[in-house]
């Protein structure tokens, strides 16, 4: 019914649907019917599919769908801590948290709003939460869909406290792949990395491009804003672009720790790989009143697309 319409109606383009446990989930469209799903679980976007209806993002066979546990696969929030480098649980709480839709945010750019299918959330601290984390904080994520079908995640993190934090934060992107081992991604090659499988020792990474042979848990240091994940047998590339992100997580959990892992199949780490944006070796300090924007954007380009391109 919205392709009949003479006027794309971004509004009448989103539909609210339940998940498993009755919690809202939000579609978002487009005019040539790609889409993404958005959860107010955890703020979390559980799908994105292109016009041709083909998932984008990996989701295990085995995630639990289940509060407060988070979902393996889609793009969780981690924040305010990434991984266990903290006193929170792994990759903070935000993830694990009853979103709210934000019916009045503070506008942004204009840009960020004509022509898109978008959902804005808002996440505020609970007692709970205060207890581990002291600090008030507003958390402000608006997801998008372009009318190319790229998924755009914007965050915003207002301090309203009457001090300083300090927070870490990435978007941990589950990407859907063909096969891992055909896998590669160019625009991080000669970049410094702390290796989480070394104790989170600095090296140099020093081939042309990341290929996959073995397990890789890595964050790559003053990344470039745009990244490209070329997977050879789908004929596709993914290009990523980010904002306010300086570091670049990326993470495959190989055989043998899939099969350590209860929410992820054994072998299922062939079909995924994680590349985040994210801020993490220097993390964000905002002082009372002041604001942090992270933003991520994703794009899928056929194969013949050349990350010569993209100025990586």
């Amino acid at each position: 019914m919205w392709h009949s319409a003479a006027v794309w109606d971004y509004r009448a383009a989103t539909e609210i649907t339940k998940d498993w446990n009755g919690i809202n989930q939000f579609l978002l469209r487009n005019p040539q019917g790609a889409s993404a799903r958005v959860s107010l679980h955890g703020g979390q976007v559980t799908s994105w599919r292109n016009e041709h209806g083909e998932e984008l993002l990996f989701t295990s066979s085995k995630a639990i769908f289940k509060p407060p546990k988070a979902m393996r696969g889609g793009i969780p929030i981690c924040f305010p801590q990434f991984g266990n480098c903290g006193s929170l649980e792994q990759h903070g709480f935000a993830r694990n948290k009853i979103w709210t839709v934000d019916d009045n945010p503070p506008p942004l750019h204009p840009n960020d709003s004509h022509g898109k299918s978008f959902i804005d959330l808002l996440l505020k601290p609970s007692e709970e939460d205060q207890k581990g984390w002291p600090h008030s904080f507003e958390f402000r994520l608006r997801v998008s869909l372009t009318t190319d079908g790229d998924l755009i995640l914007i965050s915003r993190v207002r301090n309203i406290n009457g001090k300083p934090f300090t927070f870490s934060f990435a978007y941990h992107t589950y990407l859907s792949v063909s096969d891992i081992s055909e896998v590669r991604i160019e625009g991080l090659e000669t970049l410094d990395y702390l290796d989480n499988l070394c104790q989170r020792e600095r090296f140099t990474e020093q081939g042309d491009a990341i290929t996959f042979e073995s397990e890789m848990d890595r964050v790559y240091l003053s990344s470039p804003n745009v990244i490209a994940v070329l997977d050879h047998e789908k004929k596709r590339t993914y290009v990523i672009r980010k904002e306010g992100l300086p570091d670049a997580v990326v993470w495959n959990p190989w055989d043998k720790k899939s099969k350590s892992m209860v929410d992820l199949g054994d072998e299922e780490y062939k079909q995924m790989l994680c590349v985040d944006g994210a801020a993490i070796e220097k993390p964000i300090t905002l002082k009372p009143g002041e604001e942090w924007t992270g933003r991520l954007q994703l794009s899928v380009e056929p194969s013949s697309f050349c990350s010569e391109h993209l100025n990586l």
